[in-house]
Formats: structure tokens, sequence, C-alpha cells
């Protein structure tokens, strides 16, 4: 049985600790203990069960075999990856038994792929790259590190999105494009066209319109 501690209870925090329990349920062999969370507001809560054991240091204290990092913002959530890999912490992957996956893809530890969620073959999912709630990539995609692609979702084949992009809520990439890394795509917009790195891109067809802030 391995123990896992949730790293972060907020929105996004909500949503793993349910994959965890579906995935318990299912007969993965886990046990989800709790959340750890930075914000002093929530100490001593409880999330859908779960208390909320205080901050991140008490994962100094509290026994586990892996952590999941369930921070939505995506530069955020590279910095407590980083910080929790420099201090020797394993990572597991959260994964709905509802997701669909490919033969042939890679799913890094660390990464978290929501219910109904649908992935080709040969895709890779890096690091803490989430794919949310109904996505789906097609074959042959590369999601790199700290990317989200947000909920309805929908990416043709062999498309990349980079590092710590973000998708938003039915957008739609064409086969073949590239999202450049920490681009932002509006909800709806349609990606016909490569995104450069660290640009905001609405529209259809999807456009820069201006750099990140």
């Amino acid at each position: 049985m391995k123990r896992i501690i949730i790293v972060g209870a907020g929105g996004h925090g909500s949503v793993v600790a349910d994959i965890a329990f579906a995935m318990r349920d299912a007969g993965a062999g886990i046990e989800v203990v709790g959340f750890v969370d930075d914000d002093p507001a929530r100490h001593r809560a409880v999330v859908l069960g779960l208390p909320i054991l205080g901050d991140i240091t008490e994962l100094k204290r509290v026994p586990h075999d892996a952590v999941i990092v369930a921070v939505g913002d995506n530069r955020r959530r590279e910095t407590v990856t980083t910080t929790l890999l420099d201090s020797g912490e394993r990572f597991a992957i959260a994964q709905h038994p509802s997701a669909v996956i490919g033969r042939g893809t890679t799913i890094e530890a660390g990464a978290m792929i929501c219910a109904g969620a649908v992935v080709g073959p040969e895709t890779s999912i890096l690091r803490g790259a989430i794919l949310n709630t109904s996505c789906s990539v097609d074959h042959h995609n590369r999601i790199d590190a700290f990317a989200h692609v947000g909920p309805g979702v929908h990416c043709g084949g062999a498309v990349t999105i980079g590092t710590g992009a973000l998708l938003g809520v039915g957008a739609t990439v064409a086969p073949g494009r590239t999202v450049g890394g920490w681009a932002v795509v509006g909800a709806g917009a349609v990606v016909i066209r490569d995104i450069p790195d660290r640009v905001v891109a609405i529209g259809t067809p999807a456009r820069a319109i201006r750099p990140v802030s």
C-alpha cells in the first residue's frame, strides 16, 4: 500500500484527491494520507474527508511514500516540485481509472490525468503536466513538463505543448502544431499555426496578442 500526500488543498487539490480515491477504489494499492498546504487559513480543515496536515514542512514528519503536487498554477507547480525533488521526495502519478491511455505512451511521475481524458498512442506526458477533464491528445503528442491541457481541449496528432504552457477550456490544436513554452492559449481558441514561447494567443484562428505578463 503506497501512502500518498497531496501538496495543495485548493480546487485542483480536490480534483487530485478525487482521482486518488478513484484509483484506490479501482485497486491501485494507494492510501491517501491527507494534504499539506502553505496557506495557514486552510490548516486543520478537512477536504473531501481528508485532513490538511499543515504546511509543506509537515512532509518531514508525516510518514508517506510519495507526493502529488496538486497546484493549478503552472509556474508555482514547477517551483514546488523542484523544491521537493531537491529534498528527496518521490512523486506519484494521478491517473483517473476512466482515462484512456494508448499503447506506447509514457507518463512521468508527478503527472496528473483527470477523468475522461483520452491519450493516443506513443504520446509523452512529462513531469507535472496536467491533462484535465475530458481532454484528448492524439497520437505522438508531447506534453512537456508543467504544461496544463485544460478541460475539453482537443489536440490532433503529433502536437507539442511546451513546458509550462496553458491551453484554456475547449481550445483546439491542429495536427502537427506546436504551442511554445509558457504560452497561454485562450478558451475556445483554434491553433492552426505554431504559437511562440511566452505569448497569449486567442481567437479562431489563434493569434498572439501580447507577451505573457
